[in-house]
This record gives C-alpha cells, structure tokens and sequence, in this order.
C-alpha cells in the first residue's frame, strides 16, 4: 500500500482531499504501524515513514471514512521500568473519533501478563480489540445557533443519554435508549415544558465494559471508564455502528439547540480504563505510558493513583494535556458541546501530585479561545483532597457543602441554620472572597451518585446487594431521612411527609443563589429502592420510569423553575448587599419579624428563617428587574411556627408552598402566618 510522508498535525487519523493523515504521538516508540481491517477482519499493515517532534505520520492516499483500524507500536518493553511496547498487542489511537465493537476479555488484553513480548498471538488481541473508525465529519448544522444561557439563567438537568428514553411509551423502540431517543420530540418536550435550560449528560465518551461486571451479568451504567476522549459512545446510536454514531449525536445536539436546551458533557481526563499495572492494555499504555500516565517515583512498574480506578493521567506531561486539550476543543468545534463537568477535576491539577491552581491544565483553559465562550464545571475532589472554593474566577464548582448542609438541615440536624444560610443565599464564605460571584455554585441536592430524591427521604441506609459487593460499596454517609419507615409504607402520614420533603429539598435548591443542577427523574418521584452506587444496573432500577409520574411533584418543580426564571432576586448574579443610601437588596428575619442578629445564627435548636429579597433593585443578565419584593418562610421544625410579616408597604401574597394548606388570604406587615411544620412558603409583594 502507498504511504507518503504526511504531516505531524493534527493527531489521529484526519481525512483530507488527498487521502487520511495519521499522526501518533510518542516518544517512546521506534515504529509506528497503522493497521487497516476489511470487512472480514483481514489485517493490513503499514509503517509510518516520518517522524517530527516525537510525532510519527504518514499520508494514506486510498484510505477515507468508514474504515477501521487500529495501532501497532514497536518499542522498549520493561513494565518494571514502565516501559510496555509491544508491537504483538493491538491498541486504539487515542484520538480516534468513533470506535466500532467491544472488548473481548481474555489474555491477550493484558499485555503485563507476558515476560516475553513476543509471546502474545498478534491475530488473538486484534480478534479481541474494537476498532477505531475513520468517521465522516460531514454533516450539515443549517442555523444551529448556541443558546449560550447566562450562569445565573441556567438551570441544569443531569441525565442519562440511555436512562431517560428507554422506558418512554412515546419514543419508538427502534431508538428508545440512543441519541436519537433523547432528541425525541416527547423528551425534549418534557425538558422543555419543565424549564430547564441545559442537559448535563453523563459521560459519552466511548468507554470500556469492565470484565468484573460482565462475569456477574451487569454492565458499567454509568460510564467512567473512558478509553477514547474523542469518540462518543458507539452503545447509545440507533443508526449503527462503523461511524454513524457521531452523524447521530450531532443530530441530537443540533435537536437539543433547536429546543433551547445546552448539552453540557460530563467528561472523565483524570483516569482511563486501562487500571493499575494489572489492568488490560488498550491505548495509552502501549503507546507511550510514561508520558501519558503518571507513574510511582521510585517504583514505575506502578501507578500514582487518586481516582480510586488504579491511574491517573499524566497533567504534568504535554503529551497528555495535549490529548485532553484537543479533546476539548473538538468537542466544541466539531460536535457544537456548550459545556463540561469535569469528573474529579482536582485530579487535573495535581501536575507534580499536589493540588495547584496555577497548574498547566487550568493556564491552558484560561486562556483557550476556542473555550473562553463555553461552560466549565469542576467537581473540586478527588481520592485525596477536596477543593470547593479553590479553583479560578473562570470556573463553576459542584457544591458539595450545598448538598450536605442543605440534607441536614432538613432532615432535623442541630446547629445548621447558620450554615443553612450561607448555603440559601450563594456560598458567599466560599466564592466571595476571592471576587467571584454566586454563579460560581452549582447547587445541588441529589446527583447521579448517591441516593435519588424519592430515596432520600425513604431510606436510612443504602440497599446495594444487586451490585454483588455484599453492600459494601457506595456511600455510607447519606444524611438521608426515612420519615418514619425504612423503604416502602403505605403509612399515608409517612407518605404525605415523604411528599413535602421532596417538596422542600428541590424548592430550597431552586429558591437559592447559585446555578441549581436537577438530578434528571427526580421531578418524576424515580427511585432506585435504596441502591446509592447503581452504577453496574443498566436496567429498570435506573432507567426513568415514565408509568409511575409523581404528577405533584412534577407541577412543583415547574412552578418553582418558572418563578426563577420570572424574578431575578432569586437568581443574583453578584452578592446581596445594600446600596448606599438605597433599601437593602436581602434581609434575614427570625419568625417575630426582628432581624437576625449573630446569637440567632448559633443558636443550636433554631430551624426557621425568613429571607425578603427587592427585586427592584437586582438586575438580571439581559438588565432587566423584577420590580416585586419576595419573602422566603423556612420552617425546618418539627412543629407549626409563626411567622410576623416584616415591615413593609403593600399585601403580600403566597406564590408557592410546599404543602397544601387552605387558601391564605393576602398579608399586610406585622401580619402573623402558621407555617406548618417542616414546610417552605414564598410570598410575592408587588406594593
């Protein structure tokens, strides 16, 4: 087969007009082959003839889209050293941008059991291996637009690309679970009619089935196990495999734009599937592991790891920040992506082990173009070390200190109305010192790990024994309340309490400062019957159940998201404060109408709070206000509890509540309300 020399950039395998260019980087490696597969698995291959700068490449003239290949790097092989080359072991190219088939587990995955190279079948681990695709990028955008939604507009939706149409009765079978399933009219209907303004998916990178699940007849759900940061995942298109994939999720994304709605990629750089120094070896490890990963000072037959999955990549080195960076930026180029939550984002700042806000990774997000108008999540942890408030101005964070102190404080905990407060009106301990804004919280109750909202307020501890681990895994800790039984009851009292939990759990989150992330199905009551790591249940525990509707709840949430949407006190885009001279634009009140004074914060037993906001004088993104004052009544206590409407002109009247009391007639100042136990009430003044 004809080979020229081709060009070093860009990595991967690039159509052009003059045929494919293939660029791998490695600087471990004496030769590179490109292997080209036909229909029926015949292997042909070739070596790249140049290499510049680490870069090996080479021009393939009769090769276009649609056809498979893979790699075979020649090279030192000393896994004690850290060194695995073996040209006997077909890898993936780290920048293919569709992969086609599965893993087939068995020895000739994993490369580290052979002392000798050579002893690897070479016919048996390109049998056992997927293939990369040399994709079509054709595809025609017509006027997709970015809705770019400002941060304190936004409301986040967390989802699942399979779990949320697989169960649908509207969404034909033939594409229920895929991308084209979640671009369904009756999916994007219901976002759409909810109001949120972004789907957060969970990762679609292609990843790997691990054998450990597949031996017990489970399947990783979730999908942190990423192999190739290009590719989205072949197991959710209903067009077919062999490239069709990517054709499909631009379908999807250019449908999601059309209905208003951001895709937000919950992307995995930290680690990938290829484990510690037993795991298989699919990509990176037989390409350049030095460089890509980070291995044990000392001992380099090992791998540092604070990802808890045996790896983590190498952010110190430019190869693998080059990997990540031009992941990123294709994904917004190419695929139209609006944002990203990065998975165990402190895990990208750790360039020489300890945690660095001036790390490379983050320099090179600021100051990326192509970036700078798209949105950044971290999730500010990982195995050894927990970061909320430390990353920069240009970024948004998973609140974790939300979450916990919004759980306790509801469920009766003593001592958390101060924290509670801090927590309901944007984190201000957390961002504010450093000058950032409330938009720098991304709020949130429930996530995909963990509990669902229906499970906890229905469960004390978790119920994983489907996962096989003997109830070992997932959290512990839970700061979950059952309300009185442990699962289900038919205990009407029970239920009724569950119900206005639930209530006051996703109203708290969509009444306070900071951008609120949904975990997607908690609208619609979804329970996972007390399983808090249904990672491995790709099945009916975590698929949407659209049969069973709590139909309360899911007119709750839309009231509650429009009202944030309509009242711009309720989303600040900079914290609360009195002007000089002006009315102050928040006020905090203890039940009797008098301001809350510092003694009233450290009061142990104290579980009610009230919150007046003036609209008049928050402006929104788009400059707009919205000339009303609202009252917020927290009552986190066991018992009904009065409240005296503070000082003020005109009636005040109740816009939502979290429990169905008689109608209340409009209220004046020094007016006294029954807020029943355990309930949230917010009232509109337009005086």
């Amino acid at each position: 087969m004809t080979i020229t020399a081709g060009a070093p950039y860009p990595l991967g395998a690039t159509p052009t007009p003059e045929g494919t260019n293939i660029a791998i980087s490695s600087e471990i490696a004496d030769a590179v082959e490109i292997c080209l597969f036909d229909p029926d698995g015949t292997e042909r291959r070739v070596e790249l003839p140049e290499r510049t700068a680490h870069v090996f490449h080479g021009l393939l003239p009769d090769v276009g889209p649609g056809q498979l290949y893979g790699l075979r790097v020649h090279g030192p092989w000393d896994p004690a050293a850290g060194l695995r080359c073996n040209p006997a072991k077909l890898l993936l190219d780290p920048h293919a941008t569709a992969v086609h088939g599965e893993v087939q587990w068995g020895e000739s995955v994993f490369g580290h059991r052979f002392d000798d190279p050579s002893a690897l079948n070479s016919e048996d681990s390109a049998a056992a291996m997927p293939k990369c695709v040399l994709a079509d990028r054709s595809f025609d955008w017509g006027a997709d637009a970015a809705p770019r939604v400002p941060l304190d507009c936004s409301v986040i939706y967390e989802t699942h690309v399979k779990g949320i149409s697989t169960r649908h009765p509207d969404v034909p079978k033939e594409i229920a679970g895929t991308y084209a399933g979640l671009a369904h009219p009756a999916i994007t209907g219901h976002l759409t009619d909810l109001g949120v303004t972004a789907v957060e998916l969970l990762p679609v990178h292609q990843f790997v089935q691990d054998s450990h699940l597949l031996e017990q007849g489970l399947r990783n759900y979730w999908g942190y196990n990423s192999i190739a940061f290009l590719a989205p995942h072949e197991g959710y298109s209903s067009a077919g495999t062999a490239g069709a994939q990517v054709a499909e999720f631009k379908t999807m994304v250019k449908a999601l734009h059309a209905a208003g709605l951001e895709v937000i990629l919950d992307v995995v750089y930290n680690h990938t599937a290829e484990g510690n120094h037993l795991g298989p070896t699919l990509s990176l490890k037989g390409i350049d592991n030095p460089s890509y990963y980070r291995l044990v000072d000392g001992d380099r037959g090992h791998y540092f790891d604070t990802t808890g999955t045996g790896n983590s990549v190498n952010v110190g080195h430019p190869v693998a920040l080059r990997l990540i960076m031009d992941s990123l930026r294709y994904w917004v180029t190419e695929m139209h992506i609006d944002g990203f939550r990065f998975d165990l984002a402190t895990a990208l700042t750790r360039q020489t082990g300890q945690q660095d806000i001036h790390s490379a990774f983050l320099d090179l997000v600021a100051q990326d173009p192509v970036l700078a108008p798209v949105k950044m999540i971290a999730e500010p942890w990982d195995t050894a070390g927990y970061q909320v408030g430390g990353f920069p101005a240009r970024w948004s964070e998973w609140n974790g200190k939300y979450r916990d102190s919004v759980r306790d404080f509801w469920r009766g905990a003593e001592g958390e109305l101060g924290e509670f407060g801090l927590r309901l009106t944007g984190s201000g301990d957390i961002y504010s010192s450093d000058r950032r804004t409330p938009t720098a919280s991304v709020n949130f109750i429930t996530a995909h790990d963990g509990f669902t909202l229906a499970d906890l307020t229905a469960y004390d501890g978790k119920h994983n024994d489907a996962n096989g681990e003997g109830n070992k895994d997932g959290e512990s800790d839970n700061r979950s309340w059952n309300c009185g039984a442990e699962g289900p009851t038919e205990d009407a009292g029970i239920l009724e309490l569950r119900a206005r939990m639930r209530r006051n759990l996703l109203g708290t989150l969509l009444l306070s400062a900071g951008v609120p992330m949904i975990l997607g199905g908690d609208e619609l009551g979804r329970t996972q019957q007390g399983n808090n790591n249904a990672y491995c249940q790709d099945n009916e525990l975590s698929w949407y159940d659209w049969d069973n509707v709590d139909d309360d709840l899911l007119a709750f949430v839309r009231t509650a998201i429009a009202l944030r949407r309509e009242h711009p006190a309720l989303r600040p885009r900079e914290y609360l404060r009195g002007p000089e001279g002006g009315p102050a634009q928040m006020v905090l009140y203890r039940p009797d109408g008098a301001r809350m004074a510092a003694a009233d914060w450290s009061n142990p037993i104290a579980k009610t709070l009230a919150v007046a906001l003036d609209g008049r004088q928050i402006e929104d993104a788009e400059g707009d206000t919205s000339g009303e004052r609202l009252l917020l009544l927290v009552n986190a206590y066991w018992e009904p509890v009065d409240f005296t409407v503070p000082a003020g002109r005109g009636s005040w009247t109740v816009v939502l509540t979290t429990h169905s009391p008689d109608p209340i007639a409009p209220l004046a100042a020094g007016d006294v309300v029954a807020v029943r136990d355990r309930s949230l009430l917010l009232l509109q003044n337009s005086g």
